[in-house]
């Protein structure tokens, strides 16, 4: 009964305080003024990760770099660049695994490429080894003769 009611009271405290720490990610002292230019620097920094968690954008990271990340794509956008630009000038800076969504080109198309190649590999060879083991030569018997039988029993008995 005790649990019910706590877990009712702490349920949505929970929520708020996980809600309230994502949504914490971008401070205040971040945004920009213009709501057009802080929604285009949102959108860049959705796709850009983290060099220190990796697995997350530099808009839902608290991480030190993550804020410096976000005020460079800020900057980047008030000095007039483009999207296009402010995510070529940190990829230039930072390389393309800042990229949450690397690109398939260069380079990439080989790691997008090997994936699928390695398992059309492994079916083949998986294949291979099942035919070749299905044409074998069926094991000879190895069931002892009459005289080696006896030879074994005499054995047995000293």
């Amino acid at each position: 009964m005790i649990w019910g009611i706590a877990s009712r009271r702490l349920g949505p405290a929970l929520v708020f305080a996980l809600v309230a720490t994502v949504a914490l990610a971008v401070q205040p002292d971040e945004m920009l003024d213009d709501p057009a230019l802080e929604a285009r620097a949102r959108e860049i920094s959705a796709g850009l990760r983290c060099l220190v968690c990796q697995n997350e954008s530099i808009d839902d990271s608290d991480a030190s770099l993550a804020r410096d990340l976000r005020l460079l794509v800020r900057e980047r956008l008030v000095a007039g660049d483009s999207d296009a630009q402010a995510v070529e000038y940190i990829v230039g800076r930072y390389g393309e695994f800042v990229l949450l969504k690397p690109t398939a080109s260069g380079w990439n198309r080989l790691l997008w490429a090997a994936g699928p190649v390695m398992f059309l590999l492994a079916l083949g060879l998986g294949l291979t080894y099942v035919r070749r083991r299905a044409a074998a030569q069926p094991a000879v018997d190895e069931t002892l003769t009459a005289e080696e039988q006896a030879r074994l029993d005499d054995l047995m008995k000293n």
